[in-house]
């Protein structure tokens, strides 16, 4: 009998590469080590101090839970990882511990999704004690329509199969009655946010910012993990030695971030000249930038385009090429760009996982492309 993920296979097989990938044991330890140096400076009150005052209100609200799949997105050059971006609610985990039985590990792509479940209950640990948790609302704007639509169904089945109902809704769907958040009149405990509306300002978010306000619903992620870790403007601050000294960063670890985090600035309307004539060596990002969207590479930028970087609040990162990989097509060979996540929960990573793809940027579409799985070598 056919499994959901096998009917996903089925339909589609461009979100997934027949491609794996080994990674020398040396790099993924580079990967830990270099997150682990993230994580020490984040945990400063410096640092949260910092990003906090440079975010919307609602991020300053404090909360217990951790957020749940904290993606850190790494290329990995001649010179070690590099870190492009951190992502508070990164897709494509479930689908990945899915895809391990397809590659010969199905005990440990079993024990990813137990592990899965428990990063959940202790979010809600964290948050609530000892009590029970009966319901996750899954949460996307328009969830059927999103592109890993089919994950949130993998989601749903899992956290049945704990005894866990889990509804996916589209925030429009819940309702604030002044005590509980409600989805189709049922209590919601908890909601796994997978939003890009990262400060809940949509007017369809009104029901679940309210109750999350008022403490009375468990958010994860929530504003105030964005504002933390996957405001762009944060990799200013862990790419700036003297900033890093400034918050008390001792010697090993700023030496950590500056070989592994590119160096990134703001861009300056008022040195226009400077950067459009050293664009090639920049990739121009919005600070709440998400999935490569109105993202640039410097070379590729057109005269209008970088008008609008130049007044748009924008971030510019050096450029760290992504490697290449050969990878079997049924006609032959091609090559292909990677990227790598590390799903973290809690600092610790759980998975590592390629974005195999042509191109500019990850994008699903690329024969032989889509997520493929990453194994120590």
């Amino acid at each position: 009998m056919k499994t959901t993920f096998d009917r996903l296979l089925e339909r589609q097989p461009q979100l997934f590469s027949a491609a794996d990938l080994v990674v020398p044991a040396a790099t993924l330890q580079a990967l830990a080590d270099l997150i682990a140096a993230i994580e020490s400076v984040i945990a400063l009150p410096a640092y949260r101090a910092h990003a906090l005052a440079q975010a919307p209100e609602i991020a300053r609200r404090d909360c217990a839970a951790r957020g749940v799949f904290m993606g850190y997105d790494f290329h990995l050059t001649a010179d070690g990882p590099q870190l492009i971006e951190i992502n508070t609610n990164a897709g494509g985990g479930l689908l990945n511990a899915y895809l391990l039985a397809a590659h010969g590990r199905a005990d440990a792509g079993q024990a990813i999704r137990e592990e899965f479940v428990a990063m959940f209950r202790e979010e809600w640990r964290l948050e609530r004690g000892d009590a029970l948790l009966r319901r996750i609302a899954i949460v996307d704007e328009q969830p059927a329509g999103q592109f890993l639509a089919p994950e949130f169904e993998l989601f749903r089945e899992l956290f049945a199969a704990h005894g866990i109902a889990a509804p996916i809704a589209d925030p429009h769907e819940l309702t604030w009655d002044g005590q509980a958040l409600r989805h189709a009149g049922e209590v919601v405990d908890l909601v796994y946010n997978r939003l890009t509306d990262f400060a809940l300002d949509a007017t369809g978010s009104a029901a679940l910012r309210a109750a999350w306000e008022a403490g009375a619903v468990v958010l994860t992620p929530h504003p105030r993990a964005h504002a933390l870790y996957a405001d762009k403007r944060n990799l200013m601050l862990l790419s700036d030695d003297a900033a890093l000294a400034a918050l008390g960063v001792d010697d090993a670890t700023r030496r950590t971030l500056l070989a592994g985090i590119p160096r990134t600035v703001a861009v300056d309307p008022q040195k226009a000249d400077e950067f459009w004539a050293g664009r090639k060596q920049w990739f121009f990002k919005p600070p709440a930038g998400f999935g490569s969207r109105a993202a640039y590479r410097g070379d590729k930028l057109t005269k209008r385009v970088f008008d609008e970087v130049l007044h748009g609040g924008y971030i510019a990162q050096q450029i760290a090429p992504p490697s290449e990989h050969v990878v079997k097509l049924a006609d032959g060979e091609t090559t292909m760009k990677a990227d790598f996540r590390c799903y973290v929960y809690a600092g610790r990573i759980q998975l590592v996982a390629a974005r195999l793809y042509q191109g500019q940027t990850t994008n699903f579409r690329t024969p032989g492309g889509g997520f493929a799985p990453v194994f120590a070598g």
